[in-house]
Formats: structure tokens, C-alpha cells, sequence
């Protein structure tokens, strides 16, 4: 099992920027890649971004491309998201997960909430009209 905690969040205007950090521990290299979801109220979680562990590759929803970024800096066991042009629509709730290695070719594996095994808590992302 992997422990994350996320942390970074907080109230930001429209067009600012944050930075999240996601700190692993644990059996942190059991895992194919960490990945950033979000939830706002009333809606369902959505795939933010993620990085896979192999060979750093990133991927993206098409609502936050060329606006956040993911890394990772191996040595720390840390994920980050920074997060620019923030819109008051990204404000949710955002969470930290790590996926397991896919049993078998799944397509858009990394894209799904289900494929990922361990997650934290979350930390809360306001942005201001």
C-alpha cells in the first residue's frame, strides 16, 4: 500500500496559479504512475493528470492542457501539479492516486479512477470570479 498526502491548496483568483505536492511513502515503487483527480461539489470525480513512472510520460484531460503541469522528483517521493490560468471551474476538490502496473493492455488505463489503488485525502482548490 502507498500513503499519499496531498498538499498546496487554497483560494486563488481567476488566472493565478498553484501548486500542489503530492508526498508518497510506503511501497511506493510497486506503482506505474501517480496521477491528480479532481471532484467539485454535486459532480463525479474527473481525471486531472498523470505521470507515468517508467519514463516520466505525461498525460492530460483536454480541459487543463497547456495550462497544468505534472512532475515528479524521484529522490522526494513527491508529485506535483502547477496549476496557471486557473479558471473558476477548476476549483474542486484535488486528489492524489497511485495505479498498480495494468494486469493486460486497457486502453486510456491511466485516464480511469478505477485502475488507481491508493489516494489521499485531497486538498481543497478555490478559484475566485
Amino acid at each position: 500500500q502507498v500513503q499519499l498526502v496531498e498538499s498546496g491548496g487554497g483560494l486563488v483568483q481567476a488566472g493565478g496559479s498553484l501548486r500542489l505536492s503530492c508526498a508518497a511513502s510506503g511501497r511506493t515503487f510497486s506503482n506505474s504512475a501517480m496521477g491528480w483527480f479532481r471532484q467539485a461539489p454535486g459532480k463525479e470525480r474527473e481525471f486531472v493528470a498523470a505521470i507515468r513512472r517508467i519514463d516520466d510520460s505525461p498525460y492530460y484531460a483536454d480541459s487543463v492542457k497547456g495550462r497544468f503541469t505534472i512532475s515528479r522528483d524521484n529522490a522526494k517521493n513527491t508529485v506535483y501539479l502547477q496549476m496557471n490560468s486557473l479558471k473558476p471551474e477548476d476549483t474542486a476538490v484535488y486528489y492524489c492516486a497511485s495505479c498498480p502496473p495494468p494486469p493486460r493492455y486497457i486502453i486510456d488505463y491511466y485516464y480511469r479512477h478505477e485502475s488507481y489503488d491508493s489516494w489521499g485525502r485531497g486538498t481543497q482548490v478555490t478559484v475566485s470570479s
